[in-house]
């Protein structure tokens, strides 16, 4: 037999790699060899590595016991025996209800508690069972009395809407007043919301619970989230309060940023009156919880109805509503503390202004001599709107409305709106038309009364015909400014140079640059701008909850402010519309009391059906304070440049633009107008977008022509300008037709204001060639506070301001 031979490898026999026999380590495997050491280079580096399971784990707890030590802290702030008491507002939804009745549920749901009546309005109740205390507020409540329990809702911490099982039907459950007043304050912000159902036992046993069904029914489309609550008998109460002192708060922002008070007890000390003094002045002390953040002596407060005031001092008598009664020899905590005394130096200024520097930069500003002069020129007409049936005393309450010549600005606007209202008159006069057909068919199909049929000249009697000509015509404007927006007709007795001499073309709306410093007027040398507002903002907030010193009261004490400088008739004002019982006080931030402008972004209520014309006066409620104000519009859109509306339509979202005192949003802003009946409807709400002066606000009007001869790329375009001077003068701009073509001007043919002009393809017959001109528009330095003012004793002709009286003030006053 022959030799084996044995199978040898080649050159290209595969290898495999062999196993390593426990030379591998995981990552777990080396951090438990390391035993927690870690190396130098890794611990320099950046934090950006992914964490491992423990440190996940590890940090996951970290942050919910920070958020429950956060809530437990928050949840303790109020309602202890050292903090301020639960402050919670009592509002009926219906005039049928009583709210003093659901307040002797809630006072005798239990024996041991201790309830102290400070007012008709204000009572505090101490809890031993659950060691809380507990404050209610019951505002006033009737037509005309909306802003009183707006402001009230805005201190307080929760609210109890009551509502009646007797009222029957769901419309009938909830009145006029009620859902008026409810609206404005889901607008505003409302605070934690509690619903109780009263009246209950009343109804027949078999129809308890469907009423009890379709009440919930009806407050789940109002309050989703909120379930009713019986309030028949005393458990009831017992148990509102339990869910009152353990509830989850809403934080509203605009009201925990700022240091407040709901002054319980209010003196008013006058003093002596001083040499040279025209206007006698007061200390007026107000006492209460301070709430929010905490409040420097130094700082400014706002009282709404009275204005600004600086404060002399912060004293903390003894807490009148403590759990438990002193010992003797016991000092209080509250008594310990000395009186904070305000510090001149460093106390903030009431200068709301800015004093501009006439000599600073190149512009030359009037002297006082020519702007005398030009006051005098100017002719003022007073006029005083009187509704019908109202007596002289009534009557003398109603202000002044001045009527001045308009400026050259006013002047031009006036003459874009005519030409304006002017082009399409045909088109006007069939909606015109159309409208008072709509009008009339309207007032054929709806019944006056259902008592029985009133006679047509007591009917025409109690209506105003020129505010309904009015606003017929405002209809008119606002609906042909939607169909034709911005277009105007070239003025043929005028050349439109002269006529446009401040606008300007654009090359493109969006990206061709526009200086926010440029002909600026000189009220706007008269205002404050920050560098960065958002970075300042949050700063000043930031040092405000974190403020600290020997001159700062902290929240929860019991504190009397003494606010001095008051004057003695503006108080005395001030006590005739019946809210001398009851303060509010506002610790305003730092800048807040200096003039700048402020940009609001609006949107139209539902039941708002008339428009609302650029530069129309409006009453406007932003945050804590209210004034009037006359605003421009302009669209809500990004880019360095917004578009100005002429109307403020329903359904429309606008930014508003007006001078006002500095505000730090968030910070909700509700708009109301005056009625004929000196009422006041909400007609637009929103929130506050900066205080900023360099928004720019673009007027827009609208050149049309039409093509008379049209070839492949060019046409012939007439109606436009009637001189070959003004299709020279405008021959830089672009032209844009209605179905996207742009082109430029060419030339001019002839001496009727023909010009032939070229586009980037063939035109349509029925196309319109349309020229585009913008100018920079600014708001009217037009600012009043809603405060109720009088006419001091020696000067009788005072100026409009002093004469004035807060449309708030008004309406309680005549309703008296």
């Amino acid at each position: 037999m022959g030799t084996e031979t044995i199978h040898r490898p080649g050159a290209l026999k595969q290898t495999n790699k062999s196993h390593k026999h426990g030379k591998h380590t995981s990552k777990r495997e080396l951090e438990r060899l390391a035993k927690g050491k870690v190396n130098l280079k890794t611990l320099t580096r950046r934090p950006n590595r992914q964490q491992s399971r423990d440190e996940r784990r590890q940090q996951a707890v970290q942050l919910r016991k920070n958020k429950r030590q956060e809530a437990i802290a928050l949840k303790r702030a109020i309602g202890g025996a050292l903090t301020a008491p639960f402050l919670t507002c009592v509002l009926p939804l219906n005039e049928m209800i009583d709210p003093n009745s659901a307040l002797a549920f809630i006072q005798g749901c239990d024996p041991e508690a201790t309830v102290t009546k400070v007012s008709e309005r204000i009572r505090y109740m101490n809890v031993p069972r659950f060691r809380q205390r507990f404050s209610f507020v019951v505002p006033e409540i009737g037509h005309g009395r909306e802003l009183n329990v707006l402001d009230a809702l805005k201190v307080c911490d929760s609210v109890v809407l009551l509502l009646t099982a007797v009222a029957g039907d769901s419309d009938e459950m909830i009145d006029k007043f009620g859902a008026k007043v409810l609206n404005m304050a889901l607008t505003q912000g409302l605070p934690t919301p509690m619903v109780c159902l009263m009246d209950l036992q009343s109804i027949n046993p078999k129809k308890r619970t469907q009423t009890k069904a379709n009440v919930q029914k009806v407050v789940s489309s109002i309050l989703p989230d909120e379930k009713v609550m019986e309030l028949e008998k005393l458990t009831d109460g017992l148990n509102l309060l339990r869910r009152i002192g353990g509830q989850k708060r809403r934080i509203m922002h605009n009201r925990s940023n700022r240091p407040h008070m709901l002054g319980e007890k209010v003196e008013y000390v006058a003093n002596v009156p001083a040499a040279g003094q025209d206007r006698p002045m007061g200390t007026l002390k107000v006492t209460g919880f301070l709430r929010g953040v905490p409040l420097s002596v130094n700082q400014l407060v706002h009282i709404p109805g009275l204005g600004d005031f600086q404060l002399q001092q912060i004293s903390s008598p003894t807490d009148p509503y403590r759990m438990r009664k002193l010992e003797d020899g016991e000092m209080s905590s509250m008594e310990e503390r000395p009186p904070l005394m305000a510090d001149r130096e460093l106390q903030t200024s009431l200068q709301r202004e800015n004093i501009p520097d006439e000599m600073d930069a190149e512009q030359t500003w009037p002297t006082e001599e020519e702007i005398v002069a030009s006051r005098d020129e100017n002719k003022k007409r007073i006029i005083k709107r009187v509704p019908k049936g109202m007596s002289d005393y009534q009557a003398s309450w109603i202000p002044d409305i001045v009527e001045e010549d308009e400026d050259e600005d006013d002047e031009e606007d006036e003459e874009d709106e005519e030409q304006y209202m002017s082009c399409e008159s045909d088109t006007e006069s069939k909606v015109g038309d159309r409208e008072s057909d709509d009008e009339s068919n309207q007032f054929d199909q709806v019944s006056v009364s259902d008592e029985g049929p009133v006679s047509a000249d007591r009917y025409d009697k109690e209506i105003d015909m020129e505010e309904e000509r009015t606003t017929l015509a405002k209809i008119q404007a606002a609906k042909v400014d939607e169909i034709f927006p911005d277009e105007i007709d070239t003025p043929a007795d005028k050349p439109a140079r002269e006529r446009f001499v401040k606008y300007r073309g654009l090359e493109s709306f969006r990206s061709s640059p526009w200086d926010v410093k440029e002909n600026l007027p000189f009220d706007y040398a008269r205002v404050y701008q920050f560098k960065n507002f958002d970075h300042t903002k949050r700063r000043i907030v930031r040092e405000a909850q974190q403020k600290e010193g020997n001159d700062v009261a902290m929240p929860g004490w019991y504190v009397q402010l003494h606010v001095k400088n008051v004057p003695q008739d503006l108080w005395s004002a001030f006590l005739s519309t019946g809210n001398g019982e009851r303060l509010i006080v506002y610790g305003m931030l730092a800048y807040e009391h200096q003039m700048s402008v402020m940009n609001v972004c609006l949107k139209r209520t539902q039941n708002s059906t008339i428009p609302i014309k650029s530069k129309e006066r409006l009453i406007v409620q932003c945050g804590y304070r209210r004034f009037i104000v006359n605003p421009i519009f302009s669209q809500h859109t990004n880019g360095d440049k917004h578009k100005y509306e002429r109307y403020f339509r329903p359904g429309m979202t606008v930014a508003a633009t007006f001078f006002a005192p500095i505000q730090f949003p968030p910070a909700p802003i509700l708009c109301f107008r005056e009625n004929p009946d000196t009422s006041l409807s909400m007609v637009a709400a929103g929130s506050l977008l900066s205080c900023n002066p360099d928004r720019v606000v673009l007027k827009r009007v609208v050149l049309s022509g039409h093509p008379f001869k049209i070839n492949r790329e060019s046409a012939t375009i007439r109606f436009m300008f009637f001189n070959p001077e003004d299709i020279a003068y405008f021959k830089p701009c672009k032209l844009r037709t209605k179905l996207g073509r742009v082109g430029h001007i060419k030339e001019s043919l002839g001496t009727h204001g023909h010009m032939k002009c070229v586009f980037d393809s063939q035109l349509k017959s029925h196309d319109t060639v349309l020229l585009y001109l913008y100018k920079r528009v600014f708001p009217k330095w037009i600012y009043e506070d809603c405060i109720v003012s009088c006419r001091p004793e020696g000067d009788r002709e005072s100026s409009k301001s002093e004469r004035s009286v807060t449309f708030k003030a008004k309406v309680e006053m005549m309703q008296e």
